[in-house]
């Protein structure tokens, strides 16, 4: 029985890609690069710092130039954290009807504390999360199974109660790993290489209230 639903962030609740994205191209400006288009960016948008510097720089940088730049784009970002994101359609819907149901719902994210502390009270959650767990709340992160484990310990609520929502490989990863239910969701960050009917997602979903035909 589903006590619980957990989410990812980026990509599964919120659509970050565009100040993800404006943050990479600032950066990139001031290294006189040209910029990347938004349909190159937003797929990579799940792939952290890295991921989208890799993108803009190439993926042959040495490590300290990638600390470097990664510092760099972590302060454009922080800035400018919540110019153009916004909860995907249906999101609020699907939360306010969890509470309805009295189910808890919260929030297990590899995005740093420095950002989801701010972020997450701003965007217009129906409901706050009963939890957020991010990706340097217990020193590790997805998929690793410590912040699933750490959530679940939080709401008070045994892992194979919950239902872990996500769009990264990671995320199905990190659910298994802790025996929770999961769910891939098709509106989320994909590169071209991803073969996300290979990771083995228990449930896949178009849209947030899709999931209600599954608790």
């Amino acid at each position: 029985m589903i006590k619980a639903v957990l989410f990812d962030l980026d990509g599964t609740l919120a659509d970050t890609a565009r100040d993800l994205g404006a943050a990479l191209n600032r950066l990139l400006a001031e290294e006189g690069l040209p910029a990347q288009p938004y349909e190159a960016i937003r797929p990579m948008a799940s792939h952290g710092a890295r991921g989208l510097l890799k993108l803009g720089f190439g993926s042959e940088l040495d490590a300290d130039r990638m600390e470097s730049l990664r510092v760099r784009f972590m302060d454009i970002y922080d800035a400018n954290l919540a110019q153009e994101t916004t909860l995907f359609d249906g999101v609020n819907e699907l939360i306010a009807e969890l509470d309805k149901r009295g189910l808890a719902w919260g929030i297990i994210t590899n995005k740093s504390m420095r950002f989801t502390e701010r972020l997450v009270p701003w965007l217009p959650f129906a409901i706050p999360p009963a939890v957020v767990v991010s990706g340097d709340t217990v020193g590790v992160a997805k998929p690793d199974p410590r912040p699933m484990l750490h959530a679940t310990e939080q709401i008070g609520i045994l892992p194979e109660h919950c239902m872990y929502v996500g769009d990264a490989e990671r995320d199905i990863q990190a659910g298994r790993n802790v025996g929770m239910k999961t769910v891939l969701v098709n509106w989320g960050y994909f590169t071209p290489e991803d073969r996300p009917e290979a990771w083995g997602a228990d449930i896949d979903i178009d849209h947030p209230l899709q999931l209600l035909g599954h608790l």
